[in-house]
């Protein structure tokens, strides 16, 4: 099988761990810088040609698309054209990436959520703050990953000056409330073609809310409860993804799903658990293309 993974830098953790579980498996793969394609549109000859020559005879691909998403997503359309299998579609890629239509697809789907408000750049702070259960809230910016822009207003007073200076920079806010039951935790699922591979706990430093691991904090591998996995399954199917992180929260109103991520790192995952995750990538796209 001839797989092309869709990174913009070899080197990363991630990258290395799929190329490594592909040649393992005895495959040819190529990683492939998506924004350096060119994508030719022609009746029924769709192509991409890449450092010199044509990608010809792929099996699959493994999107890991981060920042560059909408060229992105239109290399990855452009495979879906030459009849190529990918782990990540174009349009399940597009939805995972905007937080508005992600989380209004998962409520739609009936999945637990934080209670959520998405502003425009309000003035009328009370009515956002009392939508959501009141202060303390978290406030994030739309385009925030990794745990930038992810603001805790400790009260009303804190969320009207974080919204100002939002505002001001032209930015969209989402508004969340604060799960103090969570303790500044939460949990990350990995589902590959409809089975939860592995799950860690992730736990904020000292003083910090934000659990994400590139913000400090550490992870424990953790057996999920039966709604936790039902609700990562859930919320994994509702997008659409065939691999998928589950961000979830642990609360007195059972598992909330923060955001369902389509190019989930996988070195957190792998050390934490131990597993190999990315041996699983692999064998999805073995399945799919037989």
């Amino acid at each position: 099988m001839r797989i092309v993974i869709l990174s913009r830098n070899p080197k990363l953790y991630s990258t290395r761990r799929l190329v490594e579980a592909a040649e393992k498996r005895k495959h040819e793969v190529i990683v492939v810088d998506h924004l350096k394609c060119n994508i030719e549109i022609e009746r029924k000859a769709p192509k991409i040609f890449y450092k010199g020559e044509y990608l010809e005879n792929v099996d699959a691909i493994i999107p890991r698309i981060g920042a560059s998403v909408t060229y992105g997503t239109a290399v990855v359309r452009q495979f879906e054209m030459m009849k190529v299998v990918t782990c990540v579609s174009s349009q399940a890629l597009t939805r995972s990436r905007d937080k508005l239509s992600s989380l209004q697809i998962l409520a739609r789907a009936g999945v637990g959520l934080p209670k959520t408000v998405f502003t425009n750049y309000t003035k009328d702070v009370s009515h956002l703050v009392k939508s959501v259960g009141g202060a303390p809230l978290v406030l994030k910016l739309l385009e925030g990953t990794q745990g930038l822009g992810v603001v805790l207003a400790e009260t009303k007073n804190a969320a009207t000056s974080v919204l100002e200076a939002f505002n001001g920079l032209g930015a969209r806010v989402i508004a969340q409330e604060f799960v103090k039951e969570a303790g500044g935790a939460d949990i990350r699922a990995f589902v590959v073609d409809g089975k939860v591979v592995g799950a860690m706990k992730r736990q904020g430093k000292e003083g910090e809310f934000r659990s994400n691991l590139h913000r400090g904090g550490n992870a424990t591998v953790i057996e999920l409860t039966d709604e936790e996995e039902k609700t990562a399954l859930k919320a994994v199917k509702a997008m659409g993804l065939g691999v998928a992180g589950v961000d979830m929260l642990q609360s007195s109103k059972g598992p909330l799903v923060l955001e369902v991520n389509s190019s989930p790192g996988l070195e957190g995952i792998e050390r934490v658990t131990g597993k190999n995750i990315a041996k699983e990538i692999i064998r999805y796209l073995e399945i799919h293309v037989e």
